[in-house]
């Protein structure tokens, strides 16, 4: 056992009682209170610090390798791809991320393989849901092919309910947890913007109905707002972006508050528009790509949502040359200063709601969770940037083993040599 005394306890909800202790057995948290001590047992001292739950990252891309444009995804061979993935995935360990719901995969089994890995030791980083591929239509979102050049992408490309069935069909018998889908268009693409929605009923209908035939969660993304009423009829599990909400799409996602997840996926505009100088997006380019209005309308629905009490996901697109992988926790910065969460609501969205998509018994300091654990010098609350930063972050633990320690040897150090 190895208890942890001293520091402000955020449970993943709200703030402890001032002296709360928390005690680790195996890979679970034993007890959750004051005295709970038994003499004898190993004890780490956060004094000064936060004890929170490890983070989790609700939109995550960890196959997305830093690339500048989506297309550049397809060109990567496969087995550097899987070496590139490798890397991220023990960053994003290393960056607080203890588990990461997988949006979607660059390429078919890069997610399954990286999440059959950690699990058998072989890599080092945090538990997975894996996903699948970005399923998408012709000149959709991820399809990036011309008439004179065959170029592969992040998206798995069918055509007709038929099609959709059988790539949905061939994501189940990779061995997926999530199947993502895309709904509308996206700024990103020249002739498929947001607001554009490519995707027709009976191919979603098609998609959903064998995802549902296999127990599979459905991811999708949905920037128009007729794309959000899609997802939203059909039953998606997690919906991606909304910018484009209307009144009627808000009302739909409120009504179903209690099954949906949202994952405004925020951190890509927001580079795009406040920091894309130095990555080419020069204000004239963010312009023409109807960025500023985009960003606009993304605080204005989510500050909505926010509201209007849906459980909202952090993870922003991380793993573009504009949105590095690592930075994964500016989300929760995000969420305070532009969509008006509280510092205790932004962090709950980045660990107990995060936990609940995920289905693991994750994200929340109580008797009888997982051991996924966090001590950060000073205190989150006042300043939830602080977990923006590596150096902040004095203890990383998952599943009970601890990945680094700044604080002296203990026995649950295991994972210390192979995070290195």
């Amino acid at each position: 056992m190895i208890a942890i005394t001293g520091a402000k306890v955020f449970d993943g909800h709200d703030v402890c009682r001032m002296g709360t202790e928390v005690l680790v057995e195996g890979n679970r948290i034993k007890a959750v209170g004051e005295g709970i001590v038994p003499p004898g047992t190993e004890t780490l001292d956060g004094t000064g610090m936060t004890l929170m739950p490890g983070m989790v990252e609700g939109h995550c891309h960890p196959s997305f390798t830093g690339v500048a444009e989506p297309a550049e995804l397809g060109r990567i061979a496969p087995e550097r791809h899987m070496l590139l993935t490798a890397q991220n995935l023990k960053l994003l360990l290393m960056h607080g991320f203890t588990s990461i719901f997988e949006a979607a995969s660059a390429k078919p089994l890069l997610g399954v393989t990286a999440r059959d890995a950690i699990n058998e030791g072989l890599l080092v980083g945090p538990r997975m849901r894996a996903g699948s591929p970005e399923v998408t239509t012709t000149a959709g979102l991820g399809d990036e092919r011309r008439r004179h050049i065959y170029q592969e992408s992040f998206g798995l490309v069918a055509d007709g309910p038929d099609e959709f069935r059988r790539v949905a069909r061939e994501c189940v018998r990779d061995g997926v947890d999530v199947m993502k889908i895309n709904i509308s268009g996206d700024e990103f693409v020249s002739h498929a913007r947001a607001e554009i929605t490519p995707l027709e009923d009976e191919e979603l209908a098609a998609y959903i109905k064998v995802a549902r035939a296999y127990g599979k969660t459905v991811a999708c993304h949905a920037r128009s707002s007729q794309s959000v009423k899609m997802a939203v009829r059909h039953g998606v599990d997690c919906i991606y972006h909304c910018d484009f909400a209307d009144e009627e799409a808000l009302d739909m996602l409120e009504s179903v508050k209690d099954r949906v997840f949202v994952g405004p996926a925020f951190g890509l505009v927001h580079n795009c528009v406040h920091e894309g100088a130095a990555a080419g997006m020069t204000p004239d380019v963010v312009e023409s790509m109807g960025l500023y209005r985009k960003f606009e309308h993304t605080v204005a629905t989510l500050s909505e949502i926010r509201k209007r009490g849906l459980r909202v996901v952090v993870g922003g697109d991380y793993g573009f040359s504009i949105t590095p992988m690592g930075t994964n926790a500016r989300d929760i910065a995000h969420f305070v200063k532009y969509f008006g969460y509280s510092p205790a609501e932004a962090l709950a969205c980045a660990t107990s709601v995060g936990g609940a998509l995920t289905g693991f018994e994750v994200g929340e300091i109580r008797a009888g969770m997982l051991a996924d654990l966090l001590l950060v010098k000073g205190d989150v609350l006042a300043d939830v940037a602080r977990l923006q930063h590596r150096e902040n972050l004095a203890l990383i633990m998952k599943d009970g083993v601890i990945y680094k320690n700044a604080l002296g040897a203990t026995t649950a150090d295991a994972g210390l040599i192979a995070a290195e």
